[in-house]
Protein backbone atom coordinates (compact mmCIF):
# COMPACT_ATOMS: atom_id res chain seq x y z
CA UNK A 1 0.00 0.00 0.00
CA UNK A 2 1.34 3.41 -0.98
CA UNK A 3 0.83 5.46 2.20
CA UNK A 4 2.90 8.53 1.34
CA UNK A 5 1.05 11.86 0.93
CA UNK A 6 1.54 12.85 -2.70
CA UNK A 7 2.51 16.45 -3.50
CA UNK A 8 0.59 17.17 -6.71
CA UNK A 9 2.02 20.04 -8.76
CA UNK A 10 0.00 22.20 -11.13
CA UNK A 11 -0.07 25.62 -12.74
CA UNK A 12 -2.28 28.04 -10.84
CA UNK A 13 -4.54 28.98 -13.77
CA UNK A 14 -8.27 28.28 -13.54
CA UNK A 15 -8.16 25.45 -16.08
CA UNK A 16 -5.02 23.88 -14.62
CA UNK A 17 -6.57 23.85 -11.15
CA UNK A 18 -9.75 22.24 -12.53
CA UNK A 19 -7.66 19.54 -14.16
CA UNK A 20 -5.55 19.02 -11.05
CA UNK A 21 -8.72 18.63 -9.00
CA UNK A 22 -9.86 15.90 -11.40
CA UNK A 23 -6.60 14.06 -10.72
CA UNK A 24 -6.95 14.59 -6.96
CA UNK A 25 -10.46 13.12 -7.08
CA UNK A 26 -9.24 10.03 -8.93
CA UNK A 27 -6.32 9.61 -6.54
CA UNK A 28 -8.69 9.88 -3.60
CA UNK A 29 -10.89 7.13 -5.05
CA UNK A 30 -7.71 5.05 -5.41
CA UNK A 31 -7.02 5.73 -1.69
CA UNK A 32 -4.08 8.10 -2.04
CA UNK A 33 -3.41 10.98 0.35
CA UNK A 34 -2.69 14.20 -1.54
CA UNK A 35 -1.75 17.85 -1.21
CA UNK A 36 -1.90 20.43 -4.00
CA UNK A 37 1.13 22.60 -4.90
CA UNK A 38 0.37 25.40 -7.40
CA UNK A 39 2.93 27.48 -9.31
CA UNK A 40 3.12 29.93 -12.21
CA UNK A 41 4.72 29.03 -15.54
CA UNK A 42 6.71 31.16 -17.99
CA UNK A 43 3.75 30.91 -20.35
CA UNK A 44 1.45 32.40 -17.71
CA UNK A 45 3.83 35.20 -16.79
CA UNK A 46 4.60 36.38 -20.34
CA UNK A 47 1.33 37.28 -22.06
CA UNK A 48 2.73 39.73 -24.60
CA UNK A 49 4.66 37.33 -26.84
CA UNK A 50 3.14 34.55 -28.93
CA UNK A 51 4.10 31.15 -27.50
CA UNK A 52 6.14 30.22 -30.58
CA UNK A 53 8.28 33.37 -30.16
CA UNK A 54 9.33 32.72 -26.56
CA UNK A 55 12.36 30.69 -27.63
CA UNK A 56 11.99 27.71 -25.28
CA UNK A 57 10.09 24.46 -25.31
CA UNK A 58 7.74 23.62 -22.48
CA UNK A 59 6.84 27.20 -21.52
CA UNK A 60 3.89 25.84 -19.53
CA UNK A 61 5.76 22.85 -18.04
CA UNK A 62 9.30 23.99 -17.22
CA UNK A 63 8.54 25.31 -13.73
CA UNK A 64 6.90 22.02 -12.74
CA UNK A 65 9.74 20.00 -14.30
CA UNK A 66 12.18 21.86 -12.06
CA UNK A 67 9.96 21.31 -9.01
CA UNK A 68 9.94 17.57 -9.75
CA UNK A 69 13.71 17.38 -10.23
CA UNK A 70 14.27 19.34 -7.00
CA UNK A 71 11.90 16.96 -5.17
CA UNK A 72 9.46 19.73 -4.20
CA UNK A 73 6.55 17.80 -5.73
CA UNK A 74 5.94 14.11 -6.49
CA UNK A 75 3.94 14.43 -9.69
CA UNK A 76 2.89 17.18 -12.09
CA UNK A 77 -0.48 17.50 -13.83
CA UNK A 78 -0.46 18.98 -17.34
CA UNK A 79 -2.62 19.56 -20.36
CA UNK A 80 -0.72 16.94 -22.32
CA UNK A 81 -0.67 19.02 -25.51
CA UNK A 82 1.62 21.48 -23.61
CA UNK A 83 4.16 18.78 -22.72
CA UNK A 84 7.20 18.56 -25.06
CA UNK A 85 7.64 15.18 -26.75
CA UNK A 86 11.16 15.02 -25.31
CA UNK A 87 10.92 15.16 -21.52
CA UNK A 88 13.89 16.22 -19.38
CA UNK A 89 16.17 13.41 -18.24
CA UNK A 90 14.88 11.57 -15.15
CA UNK A 91 11.24 12.48 -15.88
CA UNK A 92 8.59 10.23 -17.42
CA UNK A 93 4.96 10.46 -18.56
CA UNK A 94 3.55 8.06 -15.98
CA UNK A 95 -0.20 8.15 -16.70
CA UNK A 96 -2.83 9.70 -18.94
CA UNK A 97 -6.45 10.21 -17.91
CA UNK A 98 -9.40 9.35 -20.12
CA UNK A 99 -9.52 11.98 -22.82
CA UNK A 100 -12.16 14.67 -23.12
CA UNK A 101 -13.09 16.18 -26.47
CA UNK A 102 -10.11 16.67 -28.77
CA UNK A 103 -11.97 19.20 -30.93
CA UNK A 104 -11.37 22.88 -31.51
CA UNK A 105 -14.38 25.20 -31.37
CA UNK A 106 -15.10 28.68 -32.66
CA UNK A 107 -16.74 30.76 -29.91
CA UNK A 108 -18.84 33.66 -31.18
CA UNK A 109 -20.60 36.55 -29.47
CA UNK A 110 -23.19 36.60 -32.23
CA UNK A 111 -23.86 34.47 -35.27
CA UNK A 112 -21.60 35.72 -38.05
CA UNK A 113 -21.49 34.99 -41.76
CA UNK A 114 -18.02 33.49 -42.19
CA UNK A 115 -18.33 33.71 -45.97
CA UNK A 116 -17.69 37.43 -45.46
CA UNK A 117 -14.30 38.86 -44.45
CA UNK A 118 -14.02 38.21 -40.70
CA UNK A 119 -11.58 38.74 -37.84
CA UNK A 120 -10.77 35.59 -35.85
CA UNK A 121 -8.56 35.42 -32.73
CA UNK A 122 -6.15 32.67 -31.75
CA UNK A 123 -2.67 32.37 -30.26
CA UNK A 124 -2.02 29.04 -31.98
CA UNK A 125 -0.05 28.77 -35.22
CA UNK A 126 -1.78 25.44 -35.93
CA UNK A 127 -5.25 26.97 -35.64
CA UNK A 128 -4.24 30.07 -37.60
CA UNK A 129 -2.72 28.05 -40.46
CA UNK A 130 -5.71 25.73 -40.79
CA UNK A 131 -8.18 28.61 -40.54
CA UNK A 132 -6.37 30.50 -43.32
CA UNK A 133 -6.27 27.30 -45.39
CA UNK A 134 -10.08 27.28 -45.28
CA UNK A 135 -10.71 31.06 -45.10
CA UNK A 136 -7.74 32.75 -46.81
CA UNK A 137 -9.45 36.16 -46.90
CA UNK A 138 -9.96 36.36 -43.12
CA UNK A 139 -7.89 38.42 -40.66
CA UNK A 140 -6.25 36.55 -37.74
CA UNK A 141 -5.29 38.36 -34.52
CA UNK A 142 -3.14 37.06 -31.68
CA UNK A 143 -4.90 36.00 -28.48
CA UNK A 144 -2.92 35.03 -25.37
CA UNK A 145 -3.64 34.48 -21.71
CA UNK A 146 -5.35 31.86 -19.58
CA UNK A 147 -8.73 30.63 -20.68
CA UNK A 148 -10.76 33.19 -18.69
CA UNK A 149 -8.55 36.06 -19.90
CA UNK A 150 -9.03 34.98 -23.51
CA UNK A 151 -12.80 34.72 -23.06
CA UNK A 152 -12.87 38.20 -21.47
CA UNK A 153 -10.88 39.62 -24.41
CA UNK A 154 -13.32 38.03 -26.85
CA UNK A 155 -16.34 39.49 -25.05
CA UNK A 156 -14.84 43.00 -25.11
CA UNK A 157 -13.86 42.78 -28.80
CA UNK A 158 -15.53 43.28 -32.14
CA UNK A 159 -14.13 40.00 -33.50
CA UNK A 160 -16.35 37.51 -35.29
CA UNK A 161 -14.98 34.77 -33.04
CA UNK A 162 -12.06 33.13 -31.24
CA UNK A 163 -10.82 29.54 -31.37
CA UNK A 164 -10.51 27.40 -28.23
CA UNK A 165 -10.10 23.75 -27.28
CA UNK A 166 -13.54 22.43 -26.42
CA UNK A 167 -12.22 20.29 -23.54
CA UNK A 168 -10.70 23.30 -21.78
CA UNK A 169 -13.89 25.33 -21.99
CA UNK A 170 -15.96 22.40 -20.74
CA UNK A 171 -13.65 21.73 -17.78
CA UNK A 172 -13.64 25.40 -16.81
CA UNK A 173 -17.43 25.55 -17.34
CA UNK A 174 -17.04 28.36 -19.87
CA UNK A 175 -18.56 26.75 -22.96
CA UNK A 176 -21.65 28.83 -23.66
CA UNK A 177 -24.34 28.27 -26.29
CA UNK A 178 -22.68 30.21 -29.10
CA UNK A 179 -19.99 28.01 -30.60
CA UNK A 180 -19.24 25.93 -33.67
CA UNK A 181 -17.34 22.66 -33.44
CA UNK A 182 -14.57 22.73 -36.05
CA UNK A 183 -14.68 19.08 -37.08
CA UNK A 184 -12.52 19.87 -40.14
CA UNK A 185 -9.63 21.22 -38.05
CA UNK A 186 -6.97 18.68 -37.03
CA UNK A 187 -6.35 19.13 -33.29
CA UNK A 188 -3.03 19.53 -31.55
CA UNK A 189 -1.34 16.24 -30.64
CA UNK A 190 -2.79 15.06 -27.28
CA UNK A 191 -5.40 17.85 -27.19
CA UNK A 192 -8.09 17.11 -24.60
CA UNK A 193 -5.85 14.73 -22.61
CA UNK A 194 -4.48 15.26 -19.10
CA UNK A 195 -1.02 13.84 -18.44
CA UNK A 196 0.81 13.06 -15.21
CA UNK A 197 4.60 13.38 -15.13
CA UNK A 198 6.82 12.10 -12.32
CA UNK A 199 10.43 11.13 -11.64
CA UNK A 200 11.64 8.09 -13.56
CA UNK A 201 13.22 6.50 -10.48
CA UNK A 202 9.94 6.67 -8.51
CA UNK A 203 9.02 3.18 -9.69
CA UNK A 204 6.51 2.44 -6.93
CA UNK A 205 4.55 5.60 -7.71
CA UNK A 206 4.65 4.90 -11.47
CA UNK A 207 3.20 1.45 -10.80
CA UNK A 208 0.47 2.86 -8.55
CA UNK A 209 -0.49 5.53 -11.10
CA UNK A 210 -1.57 2.78 -13.50
CA UNK A 211 -4.73 2.64 -11.41
CA UNK A 212 -5.87 5.92 -12.98
CA UNK A 213 -4.23 5.50 -16.40
CA UNK A 214 -6.66 5.14 -19.34
CA UNK A 215 -4.93 2.74 -21.70
CA UNK A 216 -6.79 3.44 -24.96
CA UNK A 217 -6.21 7.17 -24.50
CA UNK A 218 -2.55 6.48 -23.78
CA UNK A 219 -2.22 4.47 -27.00
CA UNK A 220 -3.72 7.32 -29.04
CA UNK A 221 -1.74 10.19 -27.53
CA UNK A 222 1.50 8.21 -27.80
CA UNK A 223 0.88 7.88 -31.56
CA UNK A 224 0.11 11.60 -31.89
CA UNK A 225 3.15 12.67 -29.90
CA UNK A 226 5.39 10.27 -31.84
CA UNK A 227 4.10 11.78 -35.11
CA UNK A 228 4.93 15.25 -33.79
CA UNK A 229 8.38 14.16 -32.61
CA UNK A 230 9.28 12.59 -35.98
CA UNK A 231 8.30 15.78 -37.80
CA UNK A 232 10.41 17.71 -35.27
CA UNK A 233 7.57 20.10 -34.66
CA UNK A 234 6.82 22.07 -31.54
CA UNK A 235 5.03 25.33 -30.83
CA UNK A 236 6.81 26.82 -33.86
CA UNK A 237 5.26 24.54 -36.50
CA UNK A 238 1.57 24.16 -37.42
CA UNK A 239 1.21 20.40 -36.93
CA UNK A 240 -2.02 18.59 -36.13
CA UNK A 241 -2.56 14.95 -35.18
CA UNK A 242 -5.47 12.93 -33.86
CA UNK A 243 -5.83 9.19 -33.25
CA UNK A 244 -8.86 7.35 -31.92
CA UNK A 245 -9.79 3.74 -31.28
CA UNK A 246 -12.72 2.59 -33.42
CA UNK A 247 -13.69 -0.97 -32.43
CA UNK A 248 -10.53 -3.00 -33.17
CA UNK A 249 -8.91 -0.32 -35.33
CA UNK A 250 -7.05 2.93 -34.84
CA UNK A 251 -7.99 5.84 -37.09
CA UNK A 252 -5.40 8.57 -37.49
CA UNK A 253 -5.38 11.93 -39.23
CA UNK A 254 -2.43 14.28 -39.24
CA UNK A 255 -0.90 17.11 -41.17
CA UNK A 256 1.46 20.03 -41.42
CA UNK A 257 0.48 23.46 -42.77
CA UNK A 258 2.36 26.46 -44.08
CA UNK A 259 2.16 29.52 -41.84
CA UNK A 260 0.00 31.38 -44.34
CA UNK A 261 -2.32 28.38 -44.75
CA UNK A 262 -1.79 28.17 -48.50
CA UNK A 263 -0.04 24.80 -48.45
CA UNK A 264 -0.95 21.63 -46.56
CA UNK A 265 0.27 18.04 -46.43
CA UNK A 266 -2.18 15.70 -44.68
CA UNK A 267 -2.86 12.02 -44.20
CA UNK A 268 -5.59 9.69 -42.98
CA UNK A 269 -4.87 6.10 -42.00
CA UNK A 270 -6.76 3.25 -40.37
CA UNK A 271 -4.99 0.15 -39.09
CA UNK A 272 -5.67 -2.76 -36.80
CA UNK A 273 -4.88 -1.81 -33.21
CA UNK A 274 -2.16 -4.48 -33.14
CA UNK A 275 -0.31 -2.57 -35.89
CA UNK A 276 -0.47 0.77 -34.12
CA UNK A 277 3.19 0.81 -33.12
CA UNK A 278 4.26 1.76 -36.67
CA UNK A 279 1.38 4.12 -37.42
CA UNK A 280 3.04 7.40 -36.44
CA UNK A 281 6.17 6.71 -38.47
CA UNK A 282 4.19 5.67 -41.57
CA UNK A 283 1.93 8.72 -41.32
CA UNK A 284 4.87 11.09 -40.84
CA UNK A 285 6.71 9.63 -43.84
CA UNK A 286 3.60 10.10 -45.99
CA UNK A 287 3.14 13.71 -44.87
CA UNK A 288 6.80 14.51 -45.57
CA UNK A 289 6.57 12.88 -49.02
CA UNK A 290 3.46 14.94 -49.84
CA UNK A 291 5.38 18.19 -49.36
CA UNK A 292 5.53 18.43 -45.58
CA UNK A 293 9.32 18.35 -45.73
CA UNK A 294 9.38 21.53 -47.81
CA UNK A 295 6.81 23.23 -45.56
CA UNK A 296 8.89 22.48 -42.45
CA UNK A 297 12.12 23.54 -44.17
CA UNK A 298 10.53 26.86 -45.20
CA UNK A 299 9.29 27.51 -41.65
CA UNK A 300 12.65 26.57 -40.11
CA UNK A 301 14.55 28.98 -42.32
CA UNK A 302 12.01 31.77 -41.91
CA UNK A 303 11.39 32.15 -45.60
CA UNK A 304 7.64 32.51 -45.22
Amino acid sequence: MFDKSLRVGTRDSQLALCQAQKVLDLLKVAHFKTQLVATKSAGDLNLSQPIYAMGIQGVFTKALDIALLENRIDLAVHSLKDVPTQLPQRLVLAAVLERGSASDVLVQLRKADLSQVSTIATGSLRRKAQWLHRYPEHHLVNLRGNIQTRMDKLYSSNWEGAIFARAGLERAQLLGPHFQELDWMIPAPAQGAIGIVCRMDDSELIKELQKINHQSTRICVDIERCFLRILEGGCSAPIGAHAEVAQKNIQFKGGVFSLDGQTAATTFKEVDISDGQNLAEEAAKEVLAKGGDQILKTIKHGIQ
